[in-house]
């Protein structure tokens, strides 16, 4: 069996820094995913993809985080971070990590077997 699970989340001041972990244990590794995410889910509206980093390292943000989220890995540690900075009004949500594949050249699928259980990120103003 493996867990994912999130931590870091709270309540941040717009332009503040966050940092999200991503602790995973188990059977099996960090490295032994294709590519982890994050993704994002606010109220009334679809999980979406926020940032990726395959088994090589490198990484994808999306477009509307790009130059402020910075996702990164310690195979060492087990651990998926994404750190969040000049938050905005709106970044809140619950994030989630999951385990799945990256699909060259810079997309992502989600394994429905391993998501977290998400952390609020909460902005204010």
């Amino acid at each position: 069996q493996v867990q994912l699970v999130e931590s870091g989340g709270g309540l941040v001041q717009a332009g503040g820094s966050v940092k999200l972990s991503c602790a995973v244990s188990g059977s099996i590794g960090i490295d032994s995913f294709d590519a982890m995410g994050w993704y994002r889910q606010a109220p009334g509206k679809q999980r979406e993809l926020v940032a990726f980093v395959d088994r090589r390292g490198s990484t994808a943000v999306e477009d509307s985080v790009n130059g402020r989220f910075t996702i990164s890995r310690d195979v060492a540690e087990n651990t998926l971070y994404l750190q969040m900075n000049s938050l905005k009004p709106e970044d809140p949500a619950v994030y989630y990590c999951n385990g799945g594949f990256s699909l060259p050249p810079k997309n992502y699928a989600p394994s429905d077997a391993y998501w977290g259980q998400g952390t609020q990120v909460t902005v204010s103003s």
